[in-house]
Order: structure tokens, then C-alpha cells, then sequence
């Protein structure tokens, strides 16, 4: 159970009005109940994602719980250092414009997709070029993305006009 709590911590992500044990509703409060003695005392963020995490743990299936579990535990399995980078990696993703977030999971949805030959192929070929040169790679995959964009944008421009 304290690994359930942990993970709802790490999955809330929206700040809400900071709640006193007795705000919660009654499933909540038997949730969180390990941290009942101390609520007082957590700070008001930490209280905020319990409580938005704890909701969000509510309303899933036991599929959705299942699959969050295991990742959960996947996280856990990490060694610390490459836990701080993907937290670091997650920090600078969130700092981004809703508008680059957007793209980067375009990126991520079409890199999904691609055979997993390919994935490692491309993989590779990244991971051996030099610092200078992924910088160089990245930005004209970023000129490509923004090249197609204008370009869906230009087609549906043109739909738009059609009688």
C-alpha cells in the first residue's frame, strides 16, 4: 500500500485547493489512511497530488490499476541515477510551450510505430554521433516537423476554401 501512495504522488501533476483529512471523501481517506497521523504536517502540494492521485486511483479499472502498478514497479526496479534523468528529462519536457509538448508527442507517437528494426537502427545511428552532430540532427528534425506542419496546415488551408 505504501508503494500505491508513492505512486499517486508521482503521478498527480495539477495543483488543486489543499485539503484537511476531513475533506476527503470516505474511499480517500481509507486510501491515504497511513497518513492520516501526519496530514497535518505534509506540506500543502504533497496533500494537493494525494489527493488529486488518490481520485485518479478511484476512478480506474483494474486494468488501468493493474498496468499502473506495474509501471510503478518499473520505476522502483531503476537504479537512482537513471531515475534523477528521467526526472530531469520529465522537468524539462513539462517546462516546454504546450506547443513544443505537443510536437514532441508527435515525434514519440510516429517513433512508436516504426518497426522495432528500424527503433533500433535508429537508435544506433544517434547514439554514434557525436555531440555536435545530434545537436545538428536534432534541429533539422525539428526543421522537417515544422516543414510538414506548414505543410498539413497549407492542405487544410486549401479544404477549407473548397466549395
Amino acid at each position: 500500500m505504501k508503494y500505491l501512495i508513492t505512486l499517486l504522488w508521482l503521478l498527480a501533476t495539477s495543483p488543486a485547493i489543499a485539503l484537511e483529512w476531513q475533506e476527503l471523501t470516505s474511499d480517500q481517506q481509507r486510501l491515504l489512511q497511513r497518513f492520516e497521523q501526519e496530514w497535518d504536517t505534509i506540506p500543502q502540494e504533497r496533500r494537493q497530488r494525494l489527493s488529486l492521485g488518490s481520485e485518479r486511483w478511484l476512478t480506474m479499472d483494474n486494468t488501468a490499476r493493474e498496468q499502473m502498478t506495474q509501471r510503478y514497479q518499473q520505476w522502483q526496479d531503476l537504479d537512482g541515477t537513471k531515475r534523477q534523468r528521467l526526472m530531469g528529462q520529465w522537468r524539462k519536457f513539462r517546462d516546454l510551450t504546450p506547443r513544443q509538448q505537443l510536437r514532441m508527442r508527435e515525434f514519440q507517437r510516429r517513433f512508436k510505430a516504426l518497426p522495432d528494426t528500424r527503433k533500433r537502427a535508429l537508435r544506433k545511428q544517434f547514439r554514434t554521433l557525436s555531440a555536435q552532430d545530434r545537436a545538428r540532427a536534432l534541429q533539422r528534425m525539428q526543421q522537417r516537423a515544422r516543414q510538414m506542419q506548414r505543410q498539413q496546415q497549407q492542405r487544410q488551408r486549401s479544404i477549407d476554401r473548397r466549395p
